[in-house]
């Protein structure tokens, strides 16, 4: 029943347009920033928390501590087992999750108005006082080298650690933020422990809240929740370059189909030209069935049956990637047909039809992911992770629809690279070496 009434609020919590999320900017008495967004109709909030750092901030030797512990966050805390906190936390209908990923650690936590104050003490018990249980540590982490275990059978994860590895070395985008089967089998208490100190600090910290609160009460609850989190954490990396010259790297794998990642440097979330990019990018071959490299890999030619471009803006490093799969027989044309588009786009930019079409769809899509408290939660906290504003949410189609035809033109020239483009290959190719 309880499960019901979130899924239930969830799906009422829905926004009827972005001009309506308004974003009131909150400071506890404790010094801890937040966005809030008031939405009383329904008795829900959802709460997003972000630590900045992430898996980039495992010791040396340490690789995969960070995504382990953040694993163990709701395997025990304070005088609770694992088992005792996931049966409280089934009886107040709350939802935790806790995610690490190459630059942060996202925090998810969906409550009832009605238990607001216990489900914000059982999320505090397991943010300041994990218990890193021995017996918890072993299940996790046994359950952690399964999944590298699987990564290793995988083509995509295969192509993606080996480009990985080739493009940033040994900085901590070089490998996997899983670790290693080694890496991991070594980690002991001590290192969840330091893993949890370095990780979930203030002064990283970012957080939103949407539905039925206050920008008043925030304030008191976000001082309970993370004011004994330690002040500082230890710096984060330095940036790194994008060290991949253009070429093809084969990684011999018994597969009928061999899977290719492919790119070069791309440029900063903050530059002036993003938007421009992100545009092209989607005339490119973020578009769907409406891009080039759909259009002319697979409606044309039929080598595959789905290849996609992206941006990727880290905050240490800057990519712009793509990735398609092909029967080893025919992986050899769509690399081909790849480049002579990257080319193409580069030396003769979009038609203003592409561009309209690619506008249409940006602008008209981005309301619809304001379709409840949790991701509107989600989008804010974001959104404040890479130094945006909170009036962001109302102008960010004015800067999609300035974007003029010599700026997507200009940016494809500057931006995309055919002779640098990359591509790790992993099968067992016909015509590449």
């Amino acid at each position: 029943m309880f499960r019901f009434i979130i899924a239930l609020c969830l799906t009422l919590a829905a926004t009827t347009a972005v001009a309506e999320t308004d974003i009131k900017e909150v400071t506890s008495p404790g010094g801890i920033n937040a966005w809030v967004v008031e939405e009383p109709s329904i008795p829900f909030v959802a709460l997003e928390i972000r630590f900045r750092g992430g898996a980039s901030l495992d010791l040396p030797g340490k690789r995969g501590a960070t995504n382990l512990m953040t694993g163990l966050l709701e395997e025990g805390s304070g005088d609770m087992s694992a088992q005792a906190f996931q049966s409280r936390l089934e009886d107040l209908a709350a939802s935790f999750s806790f995610r690490a990923s190459d630059d942060s650690i996202a925090i998810s936590a969906r409550f009832l108005t009605e238990n607001k104050e216990e489900a914000v003490a059982l999320l505090r018990q397991a943010l300041v006082s994990p218990r890193f249980d021995q017996t918890a540590l072993d299940r996790v982490r046994a359950q952690v080298i399964s999944g590298i275990a699987s990564d290793e059978k995988s083509p995509n994860a295969i192509a993606n650690a080996a480009f990985s590895a080739a493009a940033f070395g040994d900085h901590p985008y070089g490998s996997a933020l899983e670790g290693t089967a080694d890496s991991v089998a070594a980690l002991t208490r001590d290192d969840m422990i330091t893993a949890h100190r370095n990780a979930l600090t203030r002064d990283r910290l970012f957080v939103s809240a949407v539905g039925d609160t206050t920008a008043e009460t925030i304030g008191t609850l976000l001082d309970d929740l993370l004011g004994d989190l330690p002040a500082e954490g230890p710096t984060l990396p330095d940036d790194v370059a994008f060290g991949l010259a253009g070429g093809i790297t084969v990684i011999d794998y018994d597969t009928p189909q061999s899977v290719a990642l492919f790119g070069h440097s791309g440029l900063k979330r903050d530059d002036e030209d993003f938007f421009a990019a992100f545009v092209m990018n989607r005339i490119l071959g973020a578009g769907g069935f409406e891009s080039r490299l759909m259009t002319e890999v697979r409606e044309k030619r039929g080598l595959t049956y789905g290849i996609r471009s992206f941006l990727v803006p880290k905050f240490h490093a800057e990519m712009m990637l793509g990735s398609v799969a092909s029967s080893n027989e025919t992986i050899a044309e769509a690399i081909e047909v790849i480049r002579n588009e990257w080319t193409r786009m580069a030396q003769d930019g979009v038609t203003p039809e592409e561009l309209e079409v690619a506008k249409t769809y940006l602008t008209g899509e981005y309301p619809l992911r304001f379709d409840g408290n949790a991701e509107i939660a989600k989008i804010m906290a974001g959104m404040q992770m890479i130094g945006l504003s909170p009036d962001y949410v109302v102008n960010r189609n004015d800067f999609i629809n300035e974007v003029t035809l010599d700026d997507v033109n200009r940016v494809a020239a500057e931006l995309l690279q055919p002779e640098n483009l990359h591509f790790v290959v992993v099968g067992q190719p016909e015509g590449l070496e």
